[in-house]
């Protein structure tokens, strides 16, 4: 009987850390959100948004990271591993999610500003297949990864997060456009930062190119405040792109950075979708225009899909981490090499 009480106890708390223990094994990143999904009403921060279309909602979400965190992994839980909850000592987790009024909201981000070193905040726009949740997580992952002292902000559009909803996200994210646009606008001139970093993955990149050609031209003061463009993977008709976008864009004279991979499974289903390649194919398809250096991330793509190794990657992301924290060019970034090519120079990562 005694031995049995001692297993009992053991299984009850022997095998548990203290709490400051427990709080020391992981880092907790603070970021901000803007979205235009509904809210559910339910308490549980993963939950808390939908993915119906409603009217902006601001606030901040707090997101563990593990101390013993690999760069560009987005650790959760797995059955192979016996883990079937989630445990901030070991994953990145959602911990809390809190709405604040509009003012609230830019008066917090201006404080985080004015707290950084160089009064930098970046704004993520999220792709297609991506609940509020996980988009979330990627940018406490991003920031703690390329060590952002800045104001780290996502914006959710109301993707459905399912993969047979890609239709449905590609009518939502037209829609989110003007809301985006709005924001930015709302966040150039009440965030009081003085470089600001736009970043879009995958079907994002639809709305923030259109919303940030729109904003910068009918505001060509905000202009000054931008200091980087950095579309991942963007799933816009590359012939669309060509024309229409990218004149828009480079209009502006500010630095746009583009990231393609030709191996990026979800963008080849997305050309059979639309029988069109894609902006972030490479290959002989490669996006190559004036004023965008266009960045071949074939070479370095290990995720499952290939199709979000701007965040998985230790390469991107450390090309990244110069790009932005010491707003180096291509040419200037030393894990890359000159492509010549008849469209014009590119940029591969070296091998």
């Amino acid at each position: 009987m005694i031995w049995i009480a001692i297993v009992i106890a053991c299984l009850a708390g022997c095998g548990k850390a203290s709490a400051p223990a427990r709080e020391a094994a992981y880092a907790t990143v603070s970021v901000f959100f803007a979205t235009d999904r509904n809210q559910t009403g339910k308490t549980n921060p993963g939950e808390m948004f939908g993915a119906d279309r409603a009217n902006l909602t601001y606030g901040t979400c707090e997101v563990s990271v593990p101390r013993d965190h690999r760069m560009g992994e987005l650790e959760s839980p797995s059955i192979w591993r016996l883990e079937f909850r989630e445990d901030p000592a070991k994953h990145v987790v959602l911990l809390r999610a809190a709405v604040a009024s509009k003012d609230r909201f830019f008066a917090d981000v201006a404080e985080r500003v004015r707290r950084s070193q160089a009064g930098s905040a970046f704004v993520f726009v999220h792709g297609y297949n991506v609940t509020f949740e996980d988009a979330a997580r990627r940018t406490a992952q991003i920031t703690y990864d390329l060590g952002f002292d800045g104001a780290p902000t996502f914006y959710s559009w109301p993707s459905r997060g399912a993969t047979p909803a890609y239709t449905v996200d590609e009518q939502n994210i037209e829609w989110a456009q003007a809301n985006l646009r709005n924001f930015l606008e709302d966040f150039f001139t009440r965030s009081d930062a003085e470089h600001v970093y736009l970043i879009a993955h995958s079907m994002g990149n639809r709305a923030l190119t259109r919303a940030v050609a729109s904003l910068l031209a009918d505001k060509p003061a905000l202009r000054r405040r931008l200091s980087e463009v950095i579309l991942t993977a963007p799933d816009i008709d590359a012939e669309v792109f060509r024309r229409d976008i990218a004149p828009a864009l480079t209009a502006a004279g500010r630095p746009v950075t583009l990231y393609a991979s030709s191996a990026d499974k979800a963008l080849i289903a997305s050309r059979k979708v639309h029988g069109y390649a894609r902006a972030g194919d490479s290959g002989n398809g490669l996006v190559v225009v004036p004023g965008i250096e266009t960045v071949d991330a074939t070479q370095v793509d290990t995720s499952l899909l290939g199709h979000s190794y701007f965040a998985e990657t230790r390469s991107v992301l450390s090309d990244m981490f110069y790009l932005i924290r010491d707003n180096k060019r291509a040419d200037q970034r030393f894990g890359l090499r000159p492509v010549d090519a008849q469209a014009g120079r590119y940029w591969e990562f070296k091998q």
